[in-house]
């Protein structure tokens, strides 16, 4: 008995040692593991293959915000650049709120930024006009001198044939001059700001002590007015304080109404003859606001219409200016209980115009980060998945954000809808680091890659076993 069991014990000793030998036998022949992804996509960002193409791993693309598309032709119009500010409709934008009679600022109804509505109350005076005061009691006292002067021509006239008919002319004669002077004393009132329903009240013998300055009726000159809602003002600026004595006519406020501006664009004389072109031809200009693709306001409307060109030249500058119409964005925002108003274009601020010179047709537009210039030479580059090529091709024009290629057969193309588009997309970034990659030295494809017939990169199969 005792023999069997040192007999099994053996045994299995001798299994277990049998399997530790095999497994540090497998350890000792194991091959190091292969390099790593990331270790191999570093290899790819500047591989070039014998035929002058260039191998770009996916994270490298995604590195250098690489954007492809088959591009097709179109229209260009090459454009002359000037400078531009946003500014003031003049006597339109701005209106200033003056004091119809001398008195005392009694209430301050609305601060810098409310918006108020035509017709609106904004101030409070307190009269300190003796003219005023004595128009107002003359009125009333004429008003009922022509009370008593109709009662008077009633009475004649009932008195019948015993009545002298001239006291009878006497009395419509006085009434009639009664008339004549209490229409006077009305229209004098309407114009020192006084309402109807004032002057209907004074009438009555309501004089007043205190008049309400309101805002303005909002007209817009010539056949222009907002497309959209029509808008109040905004109370810009303050021009008086409470308790401060006003004489007639002294501004109060100024009140200010940007729905609709103007671009003021500045040009040398050399250029009079492509704004006159554009004027007579009517081409619009196109406007650069320089505003980021964050900003939050809804797409505006680009190209405007010359309106107006100066006639003269600044001699201090020796450039002339001339407008184009534009109409501005808000949003209203309520904040303790008042409205305040944001516009999206601000006076003073400065944009970029392009006046438009020529038009190209048949021609393909790309950004400028899609074409890289080298010596004489201008390329783009084509995507195939992760293979690029090199491609030379003629510019016609080049800006600062645009660059315009001929269709010449460098890209191949095919037709669509009578226009030629590309049948290799087209790189429209990164075209000067691509270009530099070019340069960097290189024998094909990293060891363990294979690249298929589509353009596309493959790790070998058995890379890595």
């Amino acid at each position: 008995m005792l023999r069997r069991i040192l007999v099994t014990f053996a045994a299995l000793c001798a299994l277990g040692a049998a399997g530790f030998a095999a497994w540090l036998g497998y350890r000792h022949l194991r091959p190091e593991p292969a390099a790593t992804s990331s270790a191999a996509e570093e290899q790819l960002t500047a591989a070039a293959t014998p035929d002058g193409k260039i191998i770009v791993g996916d994270r490298a693309q995604h590195n250098l915000g690489i954007v492809s598309k088959a591009i097709e032709t179109g229209e260009f119009w090459r454009a002359v650049t000037v400078p531009g500010m946003i500014v003031d409709r003049p006597g339109m934008s701005d209106r200033e709120v003056v004091a119809s009679v001398e008195g005392v600022i009694n209430r301050i109804l609305h601060v810098p930024g409310d918006l108020v509505e035509p017709g609106e109350s904004l101030f409070t005076l307190r009269l300190a006009s003796e003219s005023l005061q004595q128009s107002q009691a003359e009125l009333f006292k004429t008003g009922e001198n022509l009370k008593i002067a109709e009662a008077r021509r009633e009475r004649l006239a009932q008195a019948g044939e015993g009545i002298p008919q001239a006291r009878l002319i006497e009395a419509e004669s006085e009434i009639a001059r009664l008339k004549v002077a209490a229409q006077g004393y009305r229209q004098e009132l309407r114009n020192r700001g006084l309402s109807d329903e004032e002057i209907g009240g004074i009438e009555r013998g309501k004089l007043l002590s205190e008049l309400q300055v309101t805002a303005p009726p909002l007209v817009f000159a010539g056949e222009e007015s907002p497309t959209g809602e029509m808008l109040g003002f905004e109370l810009q600026e303050l021009l008086v304080d409470l308790g401060q004595q006003v004489r007639a006519g002294e501004p109060l406020c100024r009140l200010a109404n940007h729905q609709l501006l103007a671009i003021e664009g500045r040009a040398f004389r050399d250029e009079t003859s492509k704004l006159q072109q554009s004027l007579e031809k009517g081409w619009p200009v196109e406007v650069d606001f320089q505003e980021g693709e964050s900003s939050g306001w809804p797409t505006a409307e680009n190209e405007l219409p010359i309106r107006y060109i100066d006639n003269t030249i600044d001699p201090e500058t020796r450039t002339f200016g001339f407008r184009l119409p534009l109409e501005n964005q808000h949003r209203v925002v309520v904040q303790g209980g008042r409205a305040r108003l944001l516009w999206r274009f601000r006076p003073g601020q400065k944009v970029l115009l392009r006046v438009r010179v020529e038009r190209m047709d048949g021609v393909f537009t790309l950004p400028a980060d899609a074409v890289v210039a080298e010596g004489a030479e201008n390329y783009v580059f084509t995507q195939n998945v992760n293979t690029f090529q090199r491609v030379s091709v003629r510019v016609l024009h080049r800006d600062r954000d645009r660059v315009v290629l001929a269709n010449d057969g460098a890209l191949e193309t095919y037709e669509r809808d009578g226009k030629q588009r590309t049948i290799a997309a087209v790189t429209l970034t990164a075209a000067a680091q691509l270009n530099r990659m070019t340069k960097t030295k290189s024998d094909g494809l990293p060891p363990g890659y294979h690249i298929h017939a589509d353009g596309s990169l493959h790790k070998n199969e058995d890379e890595g076993r």
